[in-house]
């Protein structure tokens, strides 16, 4: 009896996990990278079915991606959909000072079908306090300086790349951007999971740190379509 109920629970594990593979091939498919992916042969990506892809552009006010210009040119001749981010550093200056810093380095958008707006890259400080020593409110005011300073230099808002933990840590779970701005989730299981305070869906899925393709792997929750209708505006 015991082994019955194994061999079943491993053929609902095993179906769920294939359930889950065919929602995310049925998806277009992308990626996110950065300098630490190097040189990466877009023609290959391309072939193995990517869409689109987020590449690093920006970190605070200091950095820009070595590799970006190189990764925004090559996905652009293959023809995937592209768009740049900005890590956020929210302890090192203003949210619009450096919305104003990504759009002057790669983060621009331009209502063309292929452009995908910029995204706010904004998670776990990988080098100090866990919440940039904001408080929530202080947080949110942050997040919202970038998110319409870029909206106002560009007619569209950013993409919100975080992971539901950081969000209701760092900005106490705030509603405030669910209405304007697009959601980038994080997190690497079968499942999105629990999505941030006012979102109700997901745009973007970040599903794997690694994968068949270079850098984090990556879903759309759509279909081709929408994803050009969200390049274009």
């Amino acid at each position: 009896m015991k082994f019955l109920l194994a061999l079943v629970v491993a053929a609902a594990i095993s179906f769920t996990s294939a359930s889950t593979t065919l929602v995310k091939r049925a998806n277009p498919q992308g990626i996110d990278v950065s300098h630490w992916q190097g040189t990466i042969n877009w023609n290959t990506v391309k072939a193995n079915g990517v869409s689109f892809v987020y590449i690093k552009a920006t970190e605070g006010t200091t950095y820009t991606d070595p590799n970006f210009s190189a990764n925004y040119v090559g996905a652009t001749n293959v023809g995937l959909i592209r768009g740049g981010y900005h890590f956020a550093h929210p302890d090192s200056s203003s949210g619009a000072t450096q919305a104003n810093y990504f759009l002057a380095h790669g983060g621009g958008w331009s209502s063309d079908g292929i452009t995908l707006p910029g995204a706010l890259d904004i998670e776990y400080n990988p080098n100090g306090a866990t919440c940039y020593g904001l408080s929530a409110s202080a947080m949110v005011t942050w997040i919202r300086d970038f998110s319409n300073t870029y909206h106002s230099r560009t007619g569209v808002y950013p993409v919100i790349y975080t992971t539901t933990d950081w969000w209701k840590t760092c900005t106490g779970n705030s509603a405030s951007f669910a209405s304007t701005n697009p959601l980038w989730i994080a997190r690497y299981s079968s499942s999105v999971g629990t999505l941030p305070a006012g979102w109700s869906f997901h745009t973007f899925w970040q599903y794997a740190d690694s994968g068949s393709n270079p850098g984090d792997q990556d879903t759309f929750n759509g279909d081709m379509a929408g994803l050009q209708r969200l390049a274009k505006g």
